[in-house]
């Protein structure tokens, strides 16, 4: 990098500035792999600390996490110091976006199971990957 010229200067310090949203796509944090669902909310509740939009996207089997009493009876770690049920309203009452995927619902949820009072409604792949490609989105994937 060249040394700064008078009137640049201020540029060397300066930090660019954060992304304003996040999506998180958990596919592999599952029911049948409580320890790694905790993860991806942390994630959400630290970006939600610094008031990121954020959505959280779940595709195959972890849209069970969406469906009411599953994820309160899942621990992360042997003391079940808190449930992924309690992470998920703590994500949900911070201000995230709960989304399933239709076609993971309509193959892991029944139609007579209720889902939990955060989900905010079915996105597909394909908004998924818009975000990805979006400029204005950062992207995790768990």
């Amino acid at each position: 990098m060249p040394p700064p010229t008078a009137g640049m200067s201020w540029q060397w310090n300066r930090k660019p500035p954060l992304a304003e949203r996040l999506a998180l796509l958990m596919w592999a944090a599952t029911p049948d792999h409580p320890e790694l669902c905790v993860t991806p909310l942390v994630h959400a509740l630290a970006a939600r600390a610094l008031d990121a939009e954020v959505e959280i996207h779940f595709a195959g089997p972890a849209v069970r996490l969406l469906v009411a009493g599953v994820a309160d009876a899942l621990y992360a770690t042997p003391a079940r110091e808190k449930s992924i049920g309690d992470f998920l309203r703590e994500a949900g009452a911070a201000g995230s976006s709960f989304y399933a995927c239709s076609m993971a619902s309509a193959a892991w949820i029944a139609s007579d199971e209720s889902l939990i009072p955060e989900y905010s409604g079915a996105a597909g792949a394909t908004a998924f990957v818009a975000r990805t490609l979006d400029p204005a989105w950062r992207t995790l994937v768990f």
